[in-house]
């Protein structure tokens, strides 16, 4: 079996406006942030690629990628012409079995995003050739179901608070509230959101490299003693302070996680070296594709590390790859992040259109079981 042909389809879905940090928390501005200040696109919007990709045998695999900016560095245009453009052709008479040199072919020092979106067509159609999973590719289930954690945007305490009430009645049980400004008044954001969601629930947050090492060091203290319960506090310092963020993690109780420290397996290696976090945030797209991020998980295990599946958005086929790669790996800790489902529907055919989304089921998500990702692409290129 051979590859004919890699297509990139670009996908745009209007959103509600959702805020990003509250004011003066925070150092980034991810949701909707073009499209707010872009005279072109005055609508919110999230912006995405599928990839498809083509046999000789009639048997086709599809792969989708988030045009994030300000996170993976790539707009949707931008990942399209590197797939069409760059990306692609080299794999065209190619065996889409050979993962692990395909990926090492286009394995450019960019591109991460379009590289992501390739690597998941070719697992969802080696799975597809074979009659297996996704999951069974990268080494079986560790688990069968996956628990969902959602990010909230910034605001005041009570509106925070209040989006994870109005969550839970969706059968969410884990949150991730933005942070990232005065220690203080996100303490008073956490609390907040304790109160409202109850002793049960899993809290983390993330601070986006919104403080100084000793400001970090004092937001966990703060929420230490008001009993807030944080189970990870992400990114807390800027990316590039891998000793900043180690003395964090010294002088606290609650488990440091690095995100934007941590985009390659060889990110993965610099922070493990300088005892920098507790927990890898992976991100299918961050990592280049689910070859990378299943290395990522292999460092952090050895190390003895935990990690998280990150939000990357999608559309419901990087959902349904994320439930895959969190289901394989050992060391992922308790919820996996799908902030999209809050966001918008998925774009699947059924089975999957309803399965993959909101309401939850005890606050998980099954991980599909037939071949490939276990999804349809329903959209215009399907």
């Amino acid at each position: 079996m051979k590859i004919t042909q890699v297509t990139a389809e670009p996908v745009r879905l209007p959103i509600s406006p959702v805020s990003y940090a509250s004011e003066g928390a925070g150092t980034k501005r991810e949701w909707g942030r073009l499209s707010r200040t872009n005279p072109k696109r005055p609508e919110t919007i999230l912006e995405y690629v599928l990839v498809h990709i083509e046999t000789d045998g009639g048997v086709r695999g599809t792969g989708e990628a988030s045009a994030d900016i300000g996170f993976f560095g790539q707009t949707q245009e931008q990942i399209v012409a590197a797939v069409d453009d760059y990306l692609g052709p080299p794999l065209v008479g190619e065996s889409p079995f050979d993962r692990e040199r395909l990926m090492h072919l286009i394995d450019f020092r960019e591109n991460s995003s379009a590289k992501s979106a390739i690597d998941l067509a070719l697992h969802d159609l080696v799975g597809r050739a074979l009659g297996c999973s996704v999951c069974d590719l990268l080494g079986g289930r560790f688990r069968e179901r996956v628990p969902v954690a959602i990010e909230i945007g910034g605001g005041s305490p009570d509106d925070m608070a209040d989006a994870c009430r109005r969550l839970m009645e969706q059968g969410v049980r884990a949150f991730k509230p933005k942070i990232g400004g005065i220690p203080e008044k996100d303490a008073e954001r956490l609390e907040a959101i304790r109160e409202a969601v109850g002793p049960g629930v899993s809290l983390r947050a993330d601070a986006n490299q919104g403080y100084s090492p000793k400001e970090a060091v004092r937001l966990c203290r703060l929420a230490e003693e008001r009993g807030v319960g944080l189970e990870l506090l992400e990114q807390p310092v800027h990316y590039q302070d891998l000793p900043g963020m180690a003395f964090v993690r010294r002088s606290v109780e609650t488990p440091i996680e690095a995100d934007e420290s941590a985009f390659s397996p060889q990110d993965v290696l610099a922070v493990i070296r300088h005892e920098a976090a507790d927990v890898i945030n992976i991100k299918i797209a961050k990592a280049g594709g689910l070859v990378a991020a299943k290395k990522i998980a292999a460092l952090t295990e050895a190390a003895g590390l935990g990690c998280v599946i990150g939000t990357g958005f999608g559309l419901g086929v990087k959902v349904a790859a994320k439930l895959h790669l969190a289901a394989s790996i050992a060391a992922v800790v308790d919820a996996v992040e799908f902030t999209e489902l809050a966001l918008h529907p998925s774009l699947l055919a059924p089975p999957h259109d309803g399965g993959l989304a909101l309401p939850l089921d005890d606050g998980c998500l099954p991980v599909p079981t037939g071949p490939g990702l276990g999804v349809a692409w329903a959209g215009p290129g399907a």
